[in-house]
């Protein structure tokens, strides 16, 4: 029985270190070539040090290029990559090991961050073995990596297998959503056998973009079986539900969501806004708020309270609420127009006056708010500024002909 398999016997039996001492008598009298295999054998079980400690003084007397390979591994698995760079670098473009170690480098670079490096040497790689799968594969997971979702999808669709227990229809699925191709990556994710969370929510999403609302709440609703912590699945169900106008399947489980995450201001918006469908306007009110309270510069919360209180003409409020926003720090010409339509219905009109100056210079470019401002401005009795800003607007609506008659009117007066 030779040395390896008597080792790898008492390894399996669970004798470590009767299994060490073995291989460290036989190294007295080892040649080169059986140093090697005695070092593969403790990287093969983990003993990274005993491996080293073979390696370091073989490559000390030559330059092997399986040594500087295997060596280059080890110093990588204990985060010495500049060692490894060194090592790999050393190995020559003519030595049937420089393309292993041009995928060891790649993979070095890109855990540094040079991806660019990375990638120069996985394309040198790809030119050397245009056939290797492997390569196609690092070359996917490079631009998976970075984003760069239409590069990955060209080489993932080169790879006919799963690498390293990477799922490339997982890859593909993934990729394809991130692109916009949701057919096709619909295609791919019914064919996943195993899910995990994140995927399942991708195949959902997906599922919701092409308008598979079916798939789309079957597939959500198994996630927050699994996890229902997953926040962003309640609301993705939750529109799901309210496109197939199933509205109270919809709230429920957007209350559902506040009970394992009380603290998200998207999930109490979207309550406020289904309870206004539901004509639940006090309830869509207080959500709003709570939406505001956990996020003062919340805008679509802000805004779609400041409707709600509109069409209730409850004005005042909407004064306090946006004079609080602003002393929080919160600016947007949207309030101060939403400030100075307020003041004017209380006819305040020199406060509206001035909010709607203030909002000007940010929605010069906004009809309906120059329409208004024009008309204020002229009660006001502004009228050589309310006709410049009525010029304005009829450049952008030049068929508004009751706007052209009344800008008329106004300057055959002056």
């Amino acid at each position: 029985m030779d040395i390896i398999t008597e080792a790898n016997q008492l390894m399996e039996a669970h004798l470590a270190n009767e299994a060490i001492n073995l291989i460290e008598e036989a190294l007295n009298t080892a040649s080169e070539n059986e140093k090697i295999l005695y070092a593969a054998f403790f990287m093969e079980w983990g003993f990274l040090d005993e491996a080293r400690s073979i390696l370091e003084p073989l490559h000390a007397k030559m330059c092997h290029s399986e040594v500087i390979l295997m060596l280059a591994e080890i110093y990588t698995e204990q985060q010495e990559d500049t060692k490894a760079i060194e090592l790999l670098l050393l190995i020559d473009p003519d030595d049937e090991a420089y393309l292993p170690a041009l995928l060891q480098l790649a993979d070095l670079y890109q855990q540094e961050g040079l991806f660019e490096v990375s990638e120069q040497k996985l394309l040198e790689a790809k030119r050397i073995a245009p056939q290797e799968e492997v390569i196609d594969f690092a070359l996917g997971e490079l631009y998976y990596s970075i984003g760069d979702y239409n590069r990955a999808i060209l080489y993932y669709e080169k790879v006919s297998t799963d690498i390293l227990n990477v799922s490339i229809t997982e890859r593909l699925a993934h990729s394809l959503t991130a692109v916009g191709k949701y057919e096709l990556a619909f295609n791919y994710f019914k064919t996943i056998k195993e899910p995990d969370h994140d995927t399942l929510f991708s195949y959902g999403l997906t599922a919701f973009q092409i308008e598979r609302d079916d798939v789309a709440i079957k597939v959500l609703k198994q996630l927050l079986e699994k996890d229902p912590y997953y926040h962003s699945a309640y609301l993705l169900l939750a529109e799901a539900y309210e496109r197939q106008g199933l509205i109270k399947e919809a709230y429920n489980i957007l209350k559902q969501g506040l009970e394992y995450d009380e603290f998200n201001k998207e999930l109490y918006y979207h309550l406020g806004i289904l309870l206004q469908k539901l004509n639940r306007l006090d309830e869509s009110e207080t959500m709003f708020q709570e939406a505001i309270t956990l996020d003062p510069d919340y805008k679509e919360a802000i805004l779609s309270l400041i409707a709600l209180w509109k069409d209730n003409n409850k004005y005042e409020l909407i004064i306090d609420l946006i004079h609080d926003i602003k002393n929080d720090g919160s600016i947007d010409p949207l309030y101060e127009w939403a400030l100075g339509r307020a003041y004017s219905e209380l006819d305040e009109r020199n406060d509206a006056l001035n909010a709607y100056k203030q909002a000007y210079t940010n929605l010069q470019d906004d009809p309906e708010f120059l329409k208004e401002y024009g008309m204020l401005l002229y009660e006001a009795g502004e009228r050589k500024e309310a006709v410049n800003i009525f010029r304005t607007y009829l450049m952008m609506i030049p068929d508004d002909y009751d706007i052209i008659a009344f800008t008329e009117r106004i300057e055959e007066i002056n």
